[in-house]
């Protein structure tokens, strides 16, 4: 009789013990001749050499299950464990598969354009409409390339401008106050990382969270960077982050030149980066519009109806300085009163 130890700290133990240890409790009844503990991510089997041998290496095939899926379903415990190939998901051009295995897709043709630019670019601009998934789907890409061994950490950024109103002195500490900026990308993270395994990857510093002003000075090797609401950085600060990127690393930027938050005369980093990196190499740009909105379809409504009134506004401000143009313009060939000039005077 021997002892093996098994590490499973790839994967969320949940995931793989299932609820209520349902899975585990499984795995235990297809292994009777075994003794099975397990806490937290090691797991201890004690039997005969050949029988621990087999569960060592059955194990090791569910965590890459589960790390793939997110999910353990008992049809593949039954299938792995009797050496059957278990049966593979439908795909249907996954990014990755997040909570409880929901595949997470390109679901508009411009979200499939970010994917494969951002495989050709170690620079990737993404610029549209809210709703239009350019957030979602960057950092689906970085979670995969994390999975995947291509990048050892993931850094997502964003500028902390509020969005047309003074929030005064937020209470806590500087997390708490910054974290209100960030909520939009621990959601998404929430939905593609089993939440113990995201708090690991937190605390260890594989995923940072962090404001643009907290870039300054960095080198981001091995790496996949996403700056979110771009627009809203000065030309100072882009520069400043576009700059950071390092070995073996790739960038996206996300933004939308219609919400731009900064203060009056201030000039957005995102539009005036774009014009001085057009036809830079290695650089891509993806341009997101209503149709590719996957929000509710009211959003869809309201982005049209905005700019069916940003174009009535420019238009009548446009008709409104033609008007005090012609007004203000001194007027030409104006006849003097009286006699008419144009006859010799009597008695000439």
């Amino acid at each position: 009789m021997i002892e093996r130890i098994v590490i499973i700290d790839n994967v969320d133990p949940q995931s793989f013990y299932g609820v209520n240890n349902a899975n585990m409790q499984l795995i235990k009844n297809l292994y009777p001749k075994l003794r099975i503990s397990a806490r937290g991510s090691v797991i201890r089997v004690i039997g005969e050499e050949h029988d621990t041998a087999d569960f060592e290496a059955k194990i090791k095939q569910l965590s890459g299950y589960t790390e793939q899926y997110n999910t353990l379903p008992e049809e593949v415990i039954i299938d792995i464990v009797k050496g059957d190939a278990p049966r593979e998901k439908s795909t249907d051009g996954a990014i990755i598969y997040g909570m409880n295995g929901k595949p997470i897709s390109a679901r508009t043709p411009n979200q499939q354009l970010l994917v494969d630019t951002f495989a050709a670019n170690d620079l990737t601009f993404a610029l549209g409409p809210a709703g239009t998934g350019k957030t979602y789907i960057a950092i689906a890409l970085a979670v995969r390339a994390l999975k995947n061994r291509q990048a050892r950490k993931i850094i997502l950024s964003r500028p902390a401008v509020e969005a047309g109103e003074k929030l005064g002195f937020l209470p806590g500490d500087m997390k708490d106050k910054i974290d209100p900026y960030l909520q939009p990308l621990y959601d998404a993270l929430e939905d593609m990382i089993p939440s113990v395994k995201l708090k690991e990857y937190m605390e260890t510093k594989v995923i940072q969270i962090a404001p643009l002003a907290f870039m300054r000075g960095r080198t981001l090797n091995d790496a996949i960077i996403v700056l979110d609401e771009a627009q809203n950085t000065t030309v100072h600060q882009i520069k400043m982050f576009l700059t950071r990127l390092g070995m073996n690393a790739k960038m996206i930027v996300t933004g939308d030149a219609t919400q731009i938050d900064l203060p009056l005369r201030s000039q957005s980093g995102l539009v005036e980066a774009l014009k001085i990196l057009e036809g830079v190499p290695g650089i891509g740009r993806v341009e997101f519009g209503k149709k590719d909105i996957v929000r509710h379809s009211l959003v869809q409504r309201i982005v049209e109806a905005y700019e069916r009134h940003d174009a009535e506004e420019a238009a009548r401000h446009k008709a409104e300085a033609e008007q005090k143009a012609r007004e203000t313009q001194p007027e030409t060939n104006i006849q003097p009163t009286g006699a008419d000039s144009s006859k010799p005077a009597s008695g000439a």
